[in-house]
């Protein structure tokens, strides 16, 4: 649990030091569409983050929960990643792994939604 703890905090600093980037070091030099790209990523991000945290400082009955946390955290990489990515200015090839993180925030909360039905 630990391991989750620290990479959450590390996702959520991140997560609001890309934000404050994209607003301040990026601004006017991103074209709309990237802007558009850039406050998602950070958004996305920021939630899943606080998600994940929540997670790792709950008491863990099953490993749903942390499976879950490792979920969001994957998706963080992959979908935030690859909208700042493109941003940037990289390929938009990247924009088809964008959907594989989309999936791993789906698959977190199906996990949180599993693990919440078990214990009921």
């Amino acid at each position: 649990m630990q391991r989750l703890t620290t990479f959450t905090g590390i996702a959520g600093f991140a997560a609001v030091a890309f934000g404050a980037f994209g607003a301040h070091g990026l601004e006017g030099r991103l074209s709309p569409e990237g802007e558009d790209w850039w406050t998602t990523a950070t958004l996305y991000a920021l939630v899943h983050a606080a998600a994940a945290l929540a997670i790792a400082l709950a008491p863990q009955h099953s490993p749903a929960p942390r499976k879950a946390g490792w979920a969001f955290l994957i998706g963080i990489v992959i979908f935030s990643g690859s909208l700042y990515a493109m941003a940037l200015g990289a390929p938009r090839i990247l924009g088809t792994l964008t959907p594989i993180g989309g999936v791993s925030f789906l698959t977190g909360w199906a996990l949180v939604v599993w693990h919440g039905a078990q214990r009921s």
